[in-house]
Formats: structure tokens, C-alpha cells, sequence
């Protein structure tokens, strides 16, 4: 009896420290099945934003820096000599053509016409009795009142004193034209510069006034490279339009619209460009002749054809090189070179590289590793830079359960017991 009392007195505290220990357990492995929960799925890759190459038919163009020029510029100079007694324009106006801009004294030019318009008087009044006096002999010629000798003096007089009156004329011709030249006029219509010699100045054709510039049409002079050449010069030369734009420093993009004029018929050997001029109307007379302009040229209509664009987001540099990364079907990452051309409405032209259809990393480059996986979110290829990045499906972590108070407080218990 004392025996089994005994075991029993052993066996107690130790199935309590069995089932402390079950409980133990127990609550562990409830703790490790709430992290295992709590734990997110591993993700894919990077989150970025890729878009489909596209294919179109474009009318390439290509932006060349130029100058504005007038398609006529005179200096103003004068023809007399003399004293300026008039300058008849405000500096910077518009001038029509035949204006006159100086007045030189014509006092003296006026004198020397009415000397010459006399000395005309003079010779055709000697000439006129010399017609007589020839009509005179001729009778007495008939009559044999005279020698025919005489009569052929009084005849080659009378030629002599013609050609006097036609040399009294000429005089007199230079002389109202000089007068003329007092009155300086403005050989052509447009824009004056200042007066670069002021009223009292003594000036002769040395001495440069002023200078007028047409205004309207107005040149675009700007040099192409070879490629432009090839692709328009040959058009441009049978006499198909080409369109041209071009846009001031304060303006964006290219709002004034002319065709190409001219291409030169040759190719600078040294530089490998061409000289080019376009036309353009200006009635408002915004662009001035010296103005620098972005010159954007287009081809002809019959020049379009079908191109590869990319947005200018996907394109990465490699030291000289340009590249892509383009996304495989297996959601990774790869490492293209690409050959690129103009820019065309906001996209660029890719002469190699990639193929339409595929799918391009068009925001989040900084992230992309070549052969590693990315996630993806797919948006137009000409969509705005500020467009929001590309947002994936978040894995949600579960939260830790808490623990099971009921087998700790049955643990506590079991505990307090076997202290007893």
C-alpha cells in the first residue's frame, strides 16, 4: 500500500510536467503557424511600366538651327554731293517704295539744269536758221545764183548744229537727273534702319545713309546634313513642295509655316552639309531678318512610310550606345541595342532594334537588371512622362494571430501545481 502510494506521489508531478510540456508544444506550433501565415509571397520582380511598340506611317522631319534673312537688303547711298537739308523718316519704320528718306540741297544740281536748258535753247535756235539759210541756197542753187560748193556748206552746217542740239539735250538730261538724285528715294518697300548721317552733313556716294530690309516674304537659311540632301534635295530640285517650319526662342514648337526655296547644288566637302533656304509669308512682320530659328523640315507627301516609334523614356545610354530593355514573355528583362532617328509628334523613330509588337520599359529603367524578372504594368507608348508609375497588386502580409490565452493560462496553472 505504502508502495503504490509512493508512485502515485511520483507519477503526479510528472504527468504534470508531461501535459505542461504538450501544452508547450502546442502553443508553439500555433505560433509558428501564424508567422508561416503572416509571411508575404516572394515578388516577382521590380515594379515598372512598359508599353507596345508601335508601327505607323510618318512623315519624317528633322530640326536644324538657322537664320532669318531678308530677301532684300539695300545700303542707301547718295548719287549727289551736298549738304543734307531733310531726313524725312522716323528710325525703324516702314517705308513704302519711291519714299524719299533724304533731301541733298539741290540749289546747285538746279542751277547746272536751267545752264543746260539754255544752252539747248541756244542750239536749236542757231540750228533753226541754219534750216533756213539751207532752203535759201537750195533755191539759189536752182537758179545757179550760187556754187554748189556753198550750198554743201550750208548743208553740212546745218547737220553740225543738229548734232549740238542733240549734245545740249544730253546735258540737260544729266543735269535734271542729278537734280533728281537730291531727293534720295527708298528703292524698295520695307523696314528703315536709323539715320547714320544727320541733317547739315556733307555726304557724297561714299557715305552710306541708311539701310532698308523687305519684310514680307521672309528667308530661313539653315545647313542640311547629307541624309537631308538624299531624302528632299532631289524633290525639292524638281520642283515638288517641301514643307518647312520653323519656331522662334520664345515660341514652342513650330507655328509658322513656309516651304523649302532652295538647295545648293553642291556639298561642302570639309563639313558634309548643304546649304538650304526656305520661304515663309509674313504679313505681321513677327520674324525680323538676324533672328535664330529652329528649323524643322518635313518630306514631301510622296517621302511617307511606315516607322518603328518608341517614347524617348525607354531609350537608356550605354557610354556611345542606345538601348532598350524589352520584355520577354517570360516577364524578364532584355538588353537591346537600337538605331534611332528623327523625332516624330513626340516619339522617336528606331531604324533597328526592336520590332513592333514588342514590349518596351518605359519608366523605371534605374530598376531593371538585364535577364532578371520585372512586373509590369502596361500604358501607352505616347502617354505623358507624368503619368503615374506603374502600380502592382500588393501581397498582403497577415497578421500574427495572438496567442492562445486559454493554454497559457492552463499552463500557468499546471505550473503553480507542481510548485505545490
Amino acid at each position: 500500500m505504502k508502495t503504490t502510494n509512493r508512485l502515485m506521489t511520483f507519477a503526479r508531478p510528472l504527468a504534470a510536467a508531461m501535459a505542461l510540456a504538450g501544452l508547450a508544444a502546442l502553443s508553439l506550433a500555433g505560433c509558428d503557424d501564424a508567422n508561416s501565415k503572416a509571411q508575404p509571397a516572394a515578388p516577382a520582380g521590380p515594379p515598372i511600366t512598359a508599353a507596345t511598340v508601335i508601327e505607323r506611317s510618318v512623315n519624317e522631319t528633322q530640326e536644324f538651327s538657322g537664320r532669318l534673312e531678308a530677301v532684300d537688303r539695300v545700303d542707301i547711298r547718295a548719287r549727289a554731293n551736298g549738304f543734307i537739308t531733310s531726313v524725312n523718316f522716323k528710325p525703324g519704320s516702314v517705308v513704302k517704295k519711291g519714299d524719299v528718306l533724304f533731301v541733298i540741297d539741290p540749289r546747285p544740281y538746279q542751277a547746272e539744269a536751267n545752264r543746260a536748258e539754255a544752252a539747248v535753247s541756244s542750239a536749236r535756235a542757231r540750228a533753226d536758221l541754219a534750216k533756213l539759210e539751207l532752203a535759201r541756197a537750195e533755191r539759189l542753187l536752182g537758179d545757179k545764183a550760187i556754187a554748189q560748193r556753198e550750198f554743201d556748206e550750208k548743208a553740212s552746217g546745218l547737220k553740225e548744229l543738229d548734232a549740238n542740239v542733240r549734245a545740249a539735250q544730253a546735258s540737260l538730261e544729266a543735269a535734271r537727273l542729278n537734280l533728281s538724285y537730291t531727293n534720295v528715294h527708298a528703292p524698295i518697300g520695307g523696314r528703315v534702319s536709323k539715320a547714320e548721317v544727320t541733317l547739315g552733313n556733307l555726304v557724297d556716294g561714299a557715305v552710306i545713309l541708311t539701310s532698308v530690309v523687305s519684310s514680307n516674304p521672309i528667308y530661313a537659311t539653315f545647313d542640311g546634313d547629307e541624309d537631308t540632301y538624299l531624302r528632299v534635295g532631289r524633290v525639292a530640285q524638281k520642283g515638288a513642295t517641301v514643307p518647312v517650319n520653323i519656331g522662334l526662342a520664345n515660341e514652342s514648337g513650330f507655328p509658322h509655316e513656309g516651304k523649302l526655296e532652295f538647295v545648293d547644288n553642291r556639298l561642302d566637302s570639309a563639313t558634309g552639309s548643304v546649304r538650304m533656304r526656305a520661304m515663309f509669308d509674313n504679313t505681321d512682320n513677327t520674324l525680323v531678318p538676324g533672328l535664330f530659328a529652329r528649323v524643322q523640315l518635313s518630306g514631301s507627301d510622296s517621302t511617307q512610310a511606315k516607322a518603328i516609334l518608341i517614347s524617348d523614356r525607354a531609350i537608356g545610354t550605354d557610354q556611345n550606345r542606345k538601348f532598350v530593355y524589352v520584355i520577354g514573355a517570360d516577364s524578364k528583362a532584355e538588353y537591346r541595342a537600337v538605331t534611332l532617328g528623327p523625332s516624330i509628334d513626340g516619339l522617336r523613330v528606331v531604324r533597328s532594334g526592336v520590332k513592333p509588337g514588342e514590349k518596351i520599359v518605359v519608366n523605371g529603367l534605374q530598376r531593371v537588371q538585364p535577364g532578371a524578372p520585372v512586373t509590369a504594368q502596361i500604358v501607352a507608348m505616347d502617354q505623358d512622362s507624368k503619368a503615374p508609375q506603374a502600380k502592382t497588386d500588393d501581397t498582403k502580409t497577415a497578421e500574427p494571430k495572438p496567442a492562445d490565452t486559454k493554454a497559457e493560462i492552463k499552463v500557468a496553472d499546471a505550473s503553480a501545481k507542481t510548485k505545490e
